[in-house]
């Protein structure tokens, strides 16, 4: 992006002193850079449509990047992240109605009457969708863009964004191209590594015990029949085998708790430890952990609290999701807040039903939302929006993986 940042209302840019043949075309890159918002949207190898959208007149780009920021709490406001749903795995820290509360009426109220997802439509699809073909969409965000949950966005009909797109993430085009560069038998195509419900008995988090997940082991003992593999459950699914396993795996499955605040997870202490009384070190998978472990995985699923959401930085977020694809997974499905036992093993069902079929983890999270979406008891945007793919679009080969 040499004129990054400086474009004009609308302009075509060639790009042909870069090679852009491995971009998805309706990639849209979204950054902000002053009081404005800049779009790329990729139609074609060298044809990149940029276009600039001054939001709310603000004069700062403090005051945008906060106004953004609101818009994604009122929105998990809306959907009820937080308080509707009833969780065997609750967020472990999150921000109280009275903080969410202040930090409104810091904010003009003329921009926050309607829906937040409404208004999140409107700033970002809105302005670029004479641009967008087909039905796959690829967001590029930055920053507070990067905790947007696209799939639930609406319009004016309050028809969401994910009824007409399959939709994925990539953190960047470095991102993309190191997974592109990778030589093509660099991934695993065989065995699986399936985590679920591992022991807590043993670990005060934070001052408190945490809850075992009888959903996380049904979900895990689903997909483990699916593959005829054998699972990693209870005082099994310990930090330290973990790490063993999964740089040798085509397919991760984690279903445990999430840590809010960097998506990292919460595992069965490792049985050799310094200290009786388990340490964070001897159960947290943290993201240093998953870099130097090295991963080949084609697609890494942490059903999890919060696995989408990190420290937000100028050029996305920094947590568990970016730490994966830097280890070499070609692929992460993440979750942008709290989610519950009982719609989770059922969005897995569905999920994992797709790619047994041969479906791409795009159209297979697609199917996934759209069946959630047609069952009375889940099909409000809590139960279904808050998984993200990020990374490339892969298929899995369930032979392969049996094999």
């Amino acid at each position: 992006m040499a004129a990054k940042y400086k474009p004009g209302d609308s302009l075509t840019y060639s790009a042909s002193c870069v090679s852009l043949r491995w971009v998805p075309l309706s990639t849209v890159f979204i950054a902000i850079n002053g009081p404005c918002i800049y779009f790329w949207v990729c139609l074609s190898e060298d044809n990149i449509q940029m276009r600039e959208v001054h939001v709310n007149n603000y004069k700062f780009e403090d005051e945008l990047e906060f106004f953004i920021q609101l818009l994604n709490k009122t929105a998990l406001m809306e959907i009820g992240a937080r308080d509707t749903v009833t969780i065997e795995n609750p967020p472990l820290d999150s921000p109280t109605e009275e903080e969410v509360a202040n930090d409104m009426i810091q904010v003009d109220v003329r921009y926050c009457q309607s829906s937040a997802l409404k208004k999140l439509h409107d700033i970002i699809v809105t302005p670029i969708a004479d641009l967008i073909e087909g039905n796959e969409l690829t967001f590029v965000p930055e920053g507070p863009f990067c905790l947007v949950p696209f799939a639930a966005l609406q319009d004016s009909n309050s028809s969401y964004l994910s009824d007409s797109f399959r939709i994925r993430v990539l953190p960047s085009l470095t991102t993309l191209q190191l997974i592109h560069d990778c030589p093509a038998d660099f991934h695993m195509k065989t065995d699986a590594l399936l985590v679920g419900d591992p022991c807590f008995k043993h670990i005060i988090y934070e001052g408190r015990r945490l809850v075992q997940l009888p959903g996380a082991r049904k979900e895990v003992e689903m997909i483990g029949r699916m593959l005829n593999i054998s699972l990693l459950i209870g005082e099994m699914a310990t930090k330290h085998e973990v790490l063993k396993r999964i740089s040798s795996v085509a397919l991760v499955h984690i279903a445990a708790h999430g840590k809010m605040e960097t998506g990292e997870v919460i595992l069965a202490p490792n049985t050799t430890r310094e200290n009786p009384q388990p340490q964070e070190k001897d159960y947290l998978l943290t993201m240093k952990d998953v870099t130097e472990a090295g991963l080949r995985a084609r697609l890494v699923v942490l059903s999890c609290c919060h696995t989408a959401r990190g420290e937000v930085m100028a050029e996305g977020v920094v947590g568990m999701a970016r730490a994966l694809l830097g280890a070499g997974a070609r692929s992460v499905v993440v979750t942008l807040w709290a989610i519950g036992d009982e719609g989770t093993l059922e969005f897995m069902s569905f999920l994992y039903d797709a790619l047994a079929k041969g479906k791409k983890a795009s159209e297979a999270l697609h199917q996934a939302m759209k069946c959630m979406k047609e069952i009375e008891k889940f099909k409000e945007v809590i139960y279904w929006a808050p998984f993200v793919l990020i990374g490339e679009d892969v298929n899995l080969d369930f032979k392969d993986i049996r094999s």
